[in-house]
This record gives C-alpha cells, sequence and structure tokens, in this order.
C-alpha cells in the first residue's frame, strides 16, 4: 500500500485501530523517520487517545496509553502498549520488559523496531514494514503475509 504523505500514514493508523482485535500485537519495522511513531499515533487517535501524548518510546522503551472509558468498553481493552527496541540488546533483556503480562493481555501491543526481537513475538502477531519511497511518500508492506488493507 502507498501512502502519499504523513497525514495518510496517520490515517492509516486510524484505519488500522478499526480492525485491530483484543491482545493484538503490531511489529513495525522500517528505518529512521519512515513513520512509525506517526502510524501509533494514528492508531490511538482511532480509539480516542489523544495523538500529541503519543511519542516514542526509545528511551523509556515501554509508553501506555490508556483508552477513554467509553472505548474501553467498545474494544475490550483498557491500554495500548508501545514498546521500541531499538536500544534493546538482548531476548532477555526484552523480556524483562513484562512483555509476556502485555501478550497475555487483552490490550494491544504495538513494537517499534520488532526486527530486533522478533524471536520473542508471539506466534500470532501483525508484521508490518514502513519503507521511504520519495521525499514524502511511503510504502506499507506485511512482513509475516497477513493482509493489511
Amino acid at each position: 500500500m502507498l501512502l502519499p504523505d504523513e497525514a495518510a500514514t496517520f490515517d492509516f493508523g486510524k484505519q488500522l485501530a478499526a480492525r485491530l482485535f483484543p491482545g493484538a500485537v503490531i511489529a513495525l519495522d522500517g528505518p529512521l523517520g519512515a513513520g512509525k511513531t506517526r502510524l501509533v499515533q494514528g492508531i490511538a487517535a482511532g480509539v480516542g487517545i489523544d495523538p500529541a501524548t503519543v511519542t516514542s518510546p526509545t528511551f523509556t522503551l515501554v509508553q501506555e496509553y490508556p483508552l477513554p472509558p467509553d472505548q474501553q468498553a467498545a474494544r475490550g481493552i483498557g491500554k495500548i502498549f508501545h514498546l521500541d527496541a531499538y536500544r534493546v540488546n538482548s531476548p532477555e533483556e526484552f523480556w524483562e520488559l513484562g512483555i509476556e503480562e502485555m501478550f497475555a493481555s487483552s490490550n494491544w501491543t504495538i513494537i517499534e523496531w520488532a526486527s530486533r526481537v522478533r524471536m520473542c513475538l508471539p506466534r500470532e502477531y501483525l508484521g508490518v514494514e514502513i519503507l521511504h519511497c520519495g521525499k514524502n511518500e511511503r510504502k506499507v508492506i506485511s512482513t509475516n503475509g497477513w493482509i493489511i488493507f
């Protein structure tokens, strides 16, 4: 799927949020500046979370974004876990973040730089890679065969 600009990346995230189910795990990859965090902002906006509160968890490694109460009831999830594996040095370090509990919950777990911890991911996840295709245009592909749209 081609996304012509940053706004389209955001809108794609909102559309994706409408299709996610409780317990969904999304593994994001792509180079710096590809739009991984912008996509997460769109997903968050799609469930009523202020996208301005969604920032890259590069230094904190994990951010949690609670859904508004009406969305919690409608979606069957309480929050979005947003992780960044860029600075994670080993699978053990990733497990220490509490991902086992995150994966076991009904909440959504979204991991940037997921290829660094692919061996830790659950059996079922949506793999998404965002690639630069020009100054503003991006290409979004599934990395594990799931049909995104």
